[in-house]
């Protein structure tokens, strides 16, 4: 059983370990270049069924690379 002690070193521990995850090089370019993609979408406006879909991928992208940040899983 995990004392409130254990409990807060192991939270820390997953916290140090998604700042850590969102810090890499390769979560922050990806994440840059879906919010980059959000942006320019809406900057140039959504006129045909493609600007949507481009949108949803974009969105989509922006979404996987939040949830690999908030997943917990041990390496």
């Amino acid at each position: 059983m995990l004392t409130d002690t254990d409990e807060e070193a192991v939270a820390f521990g997953v916290g140090r370990s998604r700042l850590a995850r969102a810090l890499r090089v390769e979560w922050l370019g990806q994440t840059a270049a879906s919010v980059c993609w959000i942006a320019s979408m809406l900057a140039y406006g959504i006129s045909s069924s493609g600007d949507w879909l481009q949108l949803c991928a974009a969105s989509a992208w922006l979404l996987a690379n939040i949830a690999a940040v908030v997943t917990y899983e041990a390496d």
